[in-house]
């Protein structure tokens, strides 16, 4: 049985509701659970837990205290880590996250080459489109293409996100190539489910006005809509990492080029949350990311 600190024993309970899902948790009986909050009450000289048959909550001053103390725990730790990590090799997990596509093709190569030159460090890495609350589901880092929204987290730019207007050359024959933005609305459009207006397409905004865009196919995925793109589907707005060896052996043509906002696609970032104490195995990820993140050839 890991012996735990009085304060550590309430964040548990407060965690999981009663004394007897903690004690579960941490291997204690229900009673000895309880005598650890009371002991910690009794040094405060004031109730933290509102007891009942039903539930349990936190006092006033219990939810200053478990508040402020849990920060305080994982500043410890991560100071312990840190500590731990300066007196040898790298080690411990790193828990990160990354677009899906993104993290296929550049992100995952060279998290194994990290790992190999540090192989007692273990890392986690969830592909997913999805947003992730970074600091509230444990995550350490997460690289993300787009337009960096205003946010907490510390942001390092890796490489622009340039984005390419593009379809297949059969669809092109067939419906023709469009020569202005107002064009596209008469296109099959691919896009992504969340983006409704051109200028998310990196169009309209600096030449006055919107144009509508086509009815086609919307994914949450830039995966699928890239593969509906190379089927001949469409026009689609895609991140030129993911398509730079079809644009290189023309499997896809650039639309509207010139057309298009510099800067429209944001950047490729990696982020974090705001620690007092960053472990070192994290920060030396970070840096061989920043240092090693391929250059996307542009192709004209």
């Amino acid at each position: 049985m890991t012996h735990k600190t009085e304060l550590e024993v309430l964040l548990v309970v407060v965690d999981h509701g009663s004394f007897s899902a903690a004690a579960r948790v941490l291997g204690y009986t229900p009673s000895a659970v309880g005598k650890r909050v009371h002991q910690l009450e009794q040094r405060l000289k004031v109730p933290l837990l509102v007891r009942s048959t039903r539930r349990m909550a936190l006092t006033e001053a219990g939810q200053r205290y478990a508040a402020e103390a849990r920060d305080l725990l994982a500043r410890l730790q991560a100071l312990e880590e840190e500590i731990a990590d300066d007196a040898g090799g790298l080690r411990g997990t790193i828990r990160m996250t990354s677009s899906a596509a993104l993290g296929r093709l550049h992100v995952v190569p060279l998290v194994v080459r990290f790992m190999q030159c540090h192989p007692e460090v273990e890392i986690e890495l969830l592909l997913t489109d999805q947003i992730i609350d970074l600091a509230g589901s444990g995550f350490d880092l997460a690289v993300r293409s787009g337009v960096l929204p205003d946010s907490s987290l510390v942001a390092r730019k890796l490489n622009s996100n340039r984005r390419v207007l593009c379809a297949a050359p059969a669809y092109l024959q067939q419906y023709g190539v469009p020569q202005d933005p107002a064009q596209l609305g008469t296109h099959r459009c691919l896009r992504l489910s969340r983006e409704k207006q051109l200028s998310d397409w990196g169009f309209g905004r600096a030449r006055g006005g919107m144009a509508r865009l086509g009815s086609g196919f919307s994914c949450n995925s830039l995966e699928a809509l890239h593969a509906a793109c190379c089927a001949g589907h469409g026009v689609a707005w895609l991140p030129e990492f993911l398509v730079s060896d079809d644009l290189q052996k023309e499997r896809l043509v650039p639309v509207l080029a010139d057309h298009a906002e510099i800067g429209a696609g944001g950047g490729i970032f990696i982020l974090r949350p705001e620690a007092a104490f960053l472990p070192r195995r994290v920060r030396a990820l970070a840096d061989f990311l920043a240092d090693r993140f391929p250059e996307i050839e542009t192709v004209e």
